[in-house]
């Protein structure tokens, strides 16, 4: 295992300094502990969440390191406490030690950075509790990649591969933390409406098959804006990505192989072993011979996107061939791969397309044949089909089209019933507001703000190869399809015996 581990890659070394700078005294973390004075405020107080199931045992071994560095009070296991409770309690203590001038809170309270570790859904859970708390200054967030395809922590130059748990390791990170850069990305609201059945149980999902990255999808009360009599209506957020359809559910086929035997999934590349034979076995290398064109994103439902905020919906027009769809707020997906890529000069013109900014209010619309058609995605210049950029997108599907689809958020799937008598299934997206994570170099998010990519976007020196290459059409995509390897959510490593697939 400890082959499989790694430093942040591509990272310079940065000076952890003495462990006092992170450190918060007790009374700030518990109410009930007894008040110290101290000379000065830590430059770099941080919080550390962890889940112990993520990384197979590197979660559990993650904790004990910080505890012995940083003490027991700062670190938590978010499978043993809630983080909205932590941060919660947390707020209220130093509202009240502000109250009474405790100067050393307010300090705290300004240069605290928060520390997550665990899978995509981990990060995306802690994002969204800050986003809920609406915190005067809500504390950046730098990720631990500790799943399996950390898109998170690789947007933002934390790497991919599963972290070393020693102290040195640790404080390595500790120095990056310390060093790192703030920025801003878009939070998506998602809103998912169904009707109300009239038998059977009185939520449409099992709960327990709900992605903690939209909240534990909170069900609206009857005074909220979004309820509507009648119907089950959901909210929640992601920071990442939404998908439906083909990826969606290979997703939900390898999580449900790891409920049923844990105990097989303690590694990163046995994970994307067994992720690779279950995109295999559900046949999605011949979808069009394996799945019914009803999988088909057009057969589905229908596609409207607003592209500002306040002008007309338009309906999107997707190619019959489509079987997923993903809307991309952050330039990795499927383990560090960019679906969308850098439209060149005459898509910019034609298609009024641009560059993927972590922080423009747009989200990116990106469409996939089968699995063969990720194989683009390691060509240069490679990406999905690209459908549209927009600030709300919405999904109504059809009736009797299927019985149901499979959606993804940042990492979390689930199976989700479709309508049977009319159509009452709907899906909207749309932008609400911003938050702060930590970056560190090199690093692959790009901001509207960043001078260089803005100057290179604006002076039109798109990449002209990409209107060359595009993949886009038929023949093309066939060409790209003869050429490469698969991508990493499709492609089976070289460890995996493939005589053993079937």
């Amino acid at each position: 295992m400890e082959g499989e581990m790694d430093t942040v890659v591509g990272s310079s070394s940065k000076p952890c300094g003495p462990l006092t700078d992170y450190r918060i005294p007790d009374y700030i973390l518990r109410p009930d502990a007894q008040r110290v004075l101290l000379d000065h405020a830590p430059p770099c107080p941080v919080l550390v969440f962890i889940n112990s199931g993520s990384g197979g045992q590197l979660g559990s071994s993650l904790i004990k390191t910080y505890r012995e560095l940083l003490g027991e009070a700062q670190v938590f296991d978010v499978s043993e406490e809630a983080p909205d409770k932590v941060l919660h309690r947390l707020n209220v203590n130093l509202e009240k030690l502000k109250m009474e001038g405790d100067i050393l809170a307010v300090q705290i309270w300004r240069t605290l950075r928060i520390i997550v570790a665990g899978g995509d859904g981990t990060a995306s859970w802690l994002l969204g509790v800050v986003s809920d708390l609406k915190l005067s200054h809500p504390p950046p967030i730098a990720t631990v990649p500790l799943g399996t395809g950390n898109n998170l922590p690789f947007s933002f130059g934390w790497g991919k591969k599963n972290p070393c748990t020693d102290q040195e390791s640790v404080k390595s990170f500790l120095g990056l933390v310390r060093h790192a850069k703030e920025m801003k990305i878009d939070s998506w609201h998602i809103m998912l409406r169904m009707r109300a059945t009239k038998e059977g149980p009185c939520d449409p999902i099992a709960p327990l098959e709900l992605p903690h990255s939209l909240h534990a999808f909170h069900r609206v009360s009857s005074s909220d804006s979004l309820n509507m009599e009648g119907y089950h209506t959901f909210r929640g957020g992601f920071w990442n990505y939404f998908s439906m359809g083909m990826d969606a559910e290979i997703s939900y086929g390898f999580h449900s192989e790891r409920k049923k035997n844990p105990e097989k999934f303690k590694n990163q590349l046995t994970n994307q072993g067994t992720y690779a034979k279950v995109g295999l076995k559900q046949g999605w290398f011949c979808a069009s011979l394996s799945h019914p064109s009803s999988r088909n994103i057009a057969q589905l439902a229908s596609v409207k996107i607003m592209k500002r905020a306040g002008s007309h919906w338009q309906e999107l027009n997707i190619h019959h061939s489509i079987r997923s769809i993903v809307c991309l707020n952050l330039p990795s997906f499927s383990g560090g791969l960019n679906p969308w890529g850098t439209p060149g000069t005459r898509k910019v013109e034609e298609r009024e397309l641009t560059a993927p900014f972590v922080d423009d209010r747009l989200i990116e619309v990106v469409g996939f044949r089968d699995a063969w058609h990720g194989l683009v995605l390691l060509a240069p210049n490679g990406h999905g089909t690209r459908l549209a950029q927009a600030q709300r997108i919405r999904f109504e599907f059809h009736k009797g089209a299927a019985e149901h689809t499979f959606m993804r958020i940042d990492g979390e799937p689930w199976k989700q019933p479709l309508p049977k008598d009319d159509d009452t299934v709907v899906v909207e997206i749309s932008h609400l507001g911003q938050v702060t994570m930590l970056a560190n170099e090199p690093c692959k998010s790009k901001s509207v703000h960043d001078n260089q990519s803005s100057h290179a976007q604006h002076s039109g020196h798109g990449n002209d190869d990409d209107d060359k290459d595009s993949m886009e059409d038929e023949d093309e995509w066939e060409d790209g399809r003869r050429k490469f390897g698969a991508a990493d959510t499709f492609k089976i490593p070289d460890e995996v015996d493939i005589a053993h697939l079937s």
